[in-house]
């Protein structure tokens, strides 16, 4: 991974994203800038998510398209309509397999967690 300012900093022992041969996981973004989470509820949380994942795969040389594959945890499973705003504007028409589900409670109170999987190998 390529640091620059803008590259999300883990928050534990863990690399936020990892190559593995074709493939680029990215553990998962939470809401967060410059260490703290941004405000705005769950719209904004996920919009900064989707974005700390779009620098994470940039300082691989890949791109939001290369996503096919996202996990998504809600603090609060009635969230899942209004994430789905920001996340359909972070990928456009391009369409990632997705799971989304309610988890008992997220790292730094957080309201989403996403993490994702890019395939940048040759199709």
């Amino acid at each position: 991974m390529t640091d620059t300012p803008s590259t999300p900093k883990p928050r534990g022992p863990y690399s936020p994203i990892v190559r593995a041969g074709d493939w680029l996981v990215t553990a998962g973004q939470l809401g967060i800038k410059d260490g703290a989470l941004v405000d705005g509820g769950i719209v904004e949380q996920t919009r900064q998510a989707l974005d700390n994942i779009r620098v994470l795969l940039e300082s691989e040389g890949a791109s939001m398209t290369n996503v096919v594959k996202t996990t998504v945890l809600l603090a609060n499973i009635d969230d899942w309509a209004t994430m789905n705003e920001p996340y359909l504007e972070a990928f456009g028409d391009h369409r990632p397999a997705r799971t989304a589900y309610a988890a008992g409670g997220l790292p730094a109170g957080g309201l989403i967690e996403i993490e994702a999987w890019a395939y940048v190998g040759e199709e």
